[in-house]
């Protein structure tokens, strides 16, 4: 069997997440459409929390896995995320669950195989950098800049590109939707500790409602190692998660 791959599932969990295209608009006035279209200023900042759970689907050269998986957000930048990978498409009988968690300061990466997987000092800075709900929404006073680049076509369609610039951190790309003004993809180079330097690109997809906020139920991962399909069948917000529950645990397992 060949595990080489396996640590990079996780690098697409440590990005944050954001007809014609209109002229002469500034960076604060896109953001702050690309607020109203996800639910409005006031309306996020109730958030405290997410969790979404669904299914994940990983097509790698190693061969198609599918699993389930749970992610869990918590303000302003802690966050969880929970993937059970089924192996026998690959002749291994076990599950290999996942446990990346990330508790405001500190990261960890466990799996059942593997156990502990070195995070680089960049993925560490884009958890930091990853407040919950939206970047978007408190982007000056967490220190990072936005600026408004060139509109890009992607196929049919121009899209508007804010570019996030932290302090320290990976710069994210992310494509607006110029009919809805909602995040339609995100381009990050990230540094990881197994692979160097990657392009993650995300695609967000098939928005809904859940308490008046618009949230992708489906989203597309991909790098040159991989591509992950997420698709979450159900979305809670302000659900009570204790702050024990983004601590690293000694080691994943089945639940």
């Amino acid at each position: 069997m060949k595990k080489a791959w396996l640590p990079f599932l996780l690098s697409i969990l440590l990005v944050p997440a954001a007809g014609s295209v209109a002229s002469a608009q500034t960076a604060d006035e896109v953001i702050g459409k690309v607020l109203t279209a996800l639910g409005g200023r006031e309306a996020l900042s109730k958030l405290t929390s997410r969790r979404a759970t669904g299914t994940i689907m990983v097509s790698s050269p190693a061969g198609d896995l599918n699993g389930t998986i749970e992610v869990d957000n918590k303000a302003p930048n802690k966050s969880r995320t929970h993937i059970e990978l089924d192996l026998t498409a690959m002749g291994v009988p076990d599950k290999m669950v996942i446990d990346q968690k990330f508790d405001g300061t500190n990261g960890s990466n466990v799996n059942s195989m593997q156990g502990d997987m070195e995070l680089s000092q960049n993925q560490l800075q884009n958890a930091r950098n990853n407040a919950f709900p939206t970047i978007l929404l408190n982007y000056k006073s967490l220190g990072i800049s936005i600026d408004l680049l060139p509109a890009e076509q992607i196929g049919p369609k121009k899209f508007l590109v804010l570019k996030t610039t932290p302090k320290q951190g990976s710069s994210v790309k992310i494509y607006i939707d110029p009919d809805t003004y909602l995040p339609a993809r995100t381009v990050a180079k990230i540094d990881m500790a197994q692979a160097g330097e990657i392009e993650q690109i995300i695609e967000l997809l098939d928005y809904r409602a859940v308490d008046g906020i618009k949230a992708p139920s489906e989203t597309h991962n991909t790098n040159p190692l991989q591509t992950a399909t997420i698709k979450f069948s159900k979305i809670e917000h302000n659900v009570d998660l204790p702050d024990s529950l983004f601590v690293k645990s000694p080691a994943p397992g089945s639940r």
